[in-house]
């Protein structure tokens, strides 16, 4: 059997591969340009904007969302379930988490333990459930994320939030489901204390913890999913059998948002605060050379990857795997992002360039919510949600 196995490996199966590294991409395009400001068939809709008060009690504070988006929760949960009933169909997993899991809640640091369970009092939804779909983030985001700096050393930062790989095919409409049902979920917050604005980010109504945030005039933020086998299901596992030492990612992220102090501050806060799921931090400044992508395992800071002006490095790009390693050959959206980077070129980088950037297939993909545009200054934020019209990548 074993000599069976190398012959498999042999001349038929390199050439398999062969074809697999060097054939075109079936999704892939030509880079697009001029798709701003966003129309036509790869634009699904603008993004209403909540105000969170943090002047408020933290169980009070998602009120007013939740009374406009409850609904939309509530079928994306119910999706949520449907996918666990379908590979457990004896119910037992929707019933530890309407219970057992709702009892850990009392575990997780404050303010988001009260701000959960206000989530769960004004949707209706059981606050078990509650936890776990904003668990989801923590280890299903498929994104990418880019700062870069323009000649006058002005910086811009934009993502792609794909999110939904694995959870439900609709063979009908040749789409992810959860990514469809989450668009509607899809806001722009503005958490404010003293009617002055702390940060803003974009999020899904029902959770608490950040993907993407600017704290205006310091620093942007966005968090990508890294995977590892030391992943995010090992850290979470670890805090239900009681080890509570790493911070869930989305939580830092929102602490950092919401606490630090300036560029520096940030950055040495998301390298060295332990972790429950490894990440990418992709930070930017304000100040010429302030963009860096921080790659995480749980407890340590593997690599910072720094903007260097002078070494001609204008930007720095990060999707799902480590910028020193070769992408998953599958899932290559880091080529054709740079190809399109470098084709604009610096002294022509903007917000609208970057979008055209994050709107080329297969940057732009099946998995695509919606795209984020950053500036610092004045904290201003863009986000619109998108579609990826066939022929597109499933990822």
């Amino acid at each position: 059997m074993a000599g069976w196995g190398r012959e498999l490996l042999s001349p038929a199966a390199l050439l398999v591969v062969a074809q697999l590294v060097w054939a075109p991409d079936p999704y892939g395009e030509e880079c697009r340009s001029k798709t701003y400001p966003p129309s036509g068939p790869t634009f699904k809709g603008n993004v209403p904007t909540y105000i969170i008060n943090l002047d408020l009690p933290p169980s009070k504070r998602w009120d007013n969302l939740m009374h406009d988006k409850k609904t939309e929760l509530k079928t994306v949960v119910q999706n949520i379930k449907d996918i666990a009933n379908t590979f457990f169909p004896s119910g037992k997993v929707v019933d530890i988490v309407d219970n057992k899991i709702a009892r850990l809640t009392a575990t997780l640091p404050y303010p988001f333990n009260e701000e959960l369970q206000g989530i769960a009092n004004s949707s209706g939804i059981p606050l078990g459930e509650i936890v776990i779909f904003n668990i989801f983030y923590e280890i299903f985001t498929v994104c990418t994320s880019i700062v870069a700096e323009d000649k006058t050393g002005k910086l811009y930062h934009a993502r792609n939030l794909d999110f939904g790989l694995f959870l439900g095919w609709d063979v009908k409409n040749n789409s992810w489901t959860l990514t469809r049902e989450l668009k509607p979920l899809v806001v722009n917050l503005d958490f404010q204390r003293n009617n002055k604005t702390v940060f803003k980010s974009t999020n899904f109504a029902g959770y608490i913890g950040m993907v993407s945030g600017v704290k205006p005039d310091l620093f942007t933020l966005t968090m990508n999913e890294r995977f590892s086998l030391d992943g995010g299901y090992v850290g979470i596992f670890e805090w239900f059998l009681g080890r509570r030492d790493g911070m869930w990612m989305g939580f830092l992220t929102r602490t950092v948002l919401e606490n630090a102090t300036s560029y520096q501050d940030a950055k040495d806060k998301l390298a060295k605060t332990r972790l429950l799921a490894p990440a990418y931090f992709i930070l930017g400044g304000k100040n010429s050379g302030e963009g860096c992508v921080i790659t995480r395992s749980r407890t340590a800071t593997l690599d910072i990857w720094d903007l260097d002006i002078k070494k001609g490095t204008w930007y720095v790009l990060e999707t799902n795997y480590d910028h020193w390693k070769p992408p998953l050959i599958l899932d290559n959206r880091r080529t054709p992002a740079m190809k399109c980077l470098n084709q604009t070129m610096q002294e022509n980088i903007s917000l609208p360039t970057i979008y055209d950037v994050l709107s080329t297939k297969p940057v732009l993909n099946k998995l695509t919510v919606c795209t984020t545009l950053m500036e610092v200054y004045n904290g201003h934020t863009e986000t619109y949600l998108r579609e990826c019209p066939d022929p597109c990548s499933p990822w």
